[in-house]
This record gives structure tokens, sequence and C-alpha cells, in this order.
């Protein structure tokens, strides 16, 4: 099944759950977690590396999954102390060894569902940063357990798997973000 039928089928089953199941009391005055909700999507950060070609073509970085070989973006958990962005500028650089200029603002959003051990799915919502590529470092933590290919975002959008990131791939093919040195034209 596809995403969307498979959390279609998810929130029906909210629906039919009373509230008794949802946590009684949260400790202090943080707000319950949707995580804390049974089957809820957890969140992820992902970094959409770009640069700009000599040609003055966009390219986007994309690194292969560890396990599957699946073409990905750099993503990973939320990090204690870490804005959103941060936290995907760093797995940017601890999977795909690439540093540079990460955007406050979400390009966009796609959502998976993970394979946990135990072979259950989890539904992840990923929140999708640009960083404009300064430097590629030759070492990096997760040198040689993945591969790295930069492409066209068109030609990305056609190598992941997820609909929505091919979609995002596709919406940053039209949308060119300005460089530095543009910025400081202006």
């Amino acid at each position: 099944m596809t995403y969307g039928v498979n959390h279609y089928l998810w929130g029906l089953e909210q629906k039919e759950k009373s509230l008794a199941d949802l946590p009684k009391k949260v400790s202090g005055n943080k707000r319950v977690r949707r995580a804390q909700v049974r089957g809820a999507p957890l969140s992820q950060y992902a970094a959409l590396p770009w640069r700009q070609t000599a040609e003055g073509r966009t390219e986007v970085l994309l690194i292969s999954s560890r396990e599957t070989r699946r073409w990905i973006i750099p993503k990973g958990w939320p990090m204690k102390k870490l804005h959103a962005a941060d936290c995907a500028a760093r797995e940017a650089f601890e999977e795909a060894g690439v540093e540079g200029d990460v955007r406050r603002k979400k390009v966009g959003v796609f959502h998976y569902d993970k394979s946990l051990s135990n072979g259950r799915l989890q539904p992840v919502r990923v929140s999708v940063f640009a960083l404009q590529v300064s430097r590629e470092c030759v070492d990096f933590p997760e040198k040689g357990q993945r591969d790295r290919l930069w492409t066209t975002p068109f030609e990305a959008s056609v190598l992941v798997d997820e609909p929505e990131l091919k979609a995002l791939f596709l919406g940053f093919m039209r949308f060119q973000l300005p460089l530095p040195e543009d910025l400081s034209r202006h």
C-alpha cells in the first residue's frame, strides 16, 4: 500500500479510539508529543544539499541508504538543544560529508514508513531544509557506508521512491535560490 492509503486507514482507526487512549497527564507544562499516541508519525529533519555549477545549473546531492541502497537525502532524528535546520545540517555532514549554509525555513515535508527491527512500520514525517553546499569533506562519520550522487533535481525526482520527495525535487527545480553573492548586491 502507498503512504496515502496507509495513513488514511490509520486516521480512520484513530477516530474510533476513545480519548482514554491518550496519556492522562504530562509532566511539567510540555505538550503531549504526537509520538506518544500509538502509531502517530514521528518527526525527522532532512537536508536537501544543493550547489550551483559553473554553468549556472542547480544540482542536488542524493545519498544511498545503508541497508536497502535506495537513493535518499540525509535525514535523522531531532537532537536536544539544536534547531531543526541545524539537525538537518549535522545529518548532511555525518551521512554525506557536506557542509554549507542551511536555510532556517523548511522547503517542504515528506512522509515515509520506517521499517523497525520488530517488523512494524513506523510512520515518519520529515521536514526538509535546503543546504547550499560550500564544502565537500574527505572524511566524515559515515564515509564508506553510503554512495553520493550529484544530479539534477529532475533526475533526483526519478531516482527517489517517496512520492512527496519526488514532488519536492520538482518544485525545487523551479525555485531558484539566490546565491550569497547575489544577496550582497541588493
